[in-house]
């Protein structure tokens, strides 16, 4: 079986592709904590809806040696190398807008949405 080494870190403004804002690292942080464990938060995408492609997010407790490794905010943002190239550049943000909560993503390879919001296409 032949060794794939330990997962890319990238620190740094030039080399991020994924960031988070501030309040987005909050939120992590502090569900991490509840939590009491975990090294970060994965990001990816699956085939899904109208457009084809959606967002997922989980609290990840351990790296596979591919993942990408991303630090905004002093926090680990998880990518596979298959979704890395659907949300290369991504900002995940975090917004509440009356009773509602939740990230936001700022996709700049976004060409189109479905209606409801559901599913995304590059």
């Amino acid at each position: 079986m032949k060794d794939r080494g330990a997962p890319q870190v990238c620190r740094g403004k030039d080399i991020m592709a994924i960031t988070l804002t501030e309040k987005a690292a909050q939120h992590v942080q502090k569900y991490l904590v509840r939590r009491g464990k975990g090294v970060g938060l994965r990001l990816g995408v699956r085939t899904t809806g109208c457009s084809g492609l959606a967002y997922k997010l989980e609290y990840v407790d351990e790296l596979a040696p591919e993942d990408q490794v991303f630090e905004s905010h002093g926090v680990k943002v998880i990518v596979d190398p298959k979704s890395l190239a659907y949300i290369d550049g991504t900002q995940l943000d975090f917004a509440r807008e009356g009773l509602n909560e939740g990230f936001k993503f700022n996709n700049p390879n976004v060409k189109d949405e479905c209606g409801c919001g559901e599913s995304f296409r590059v």
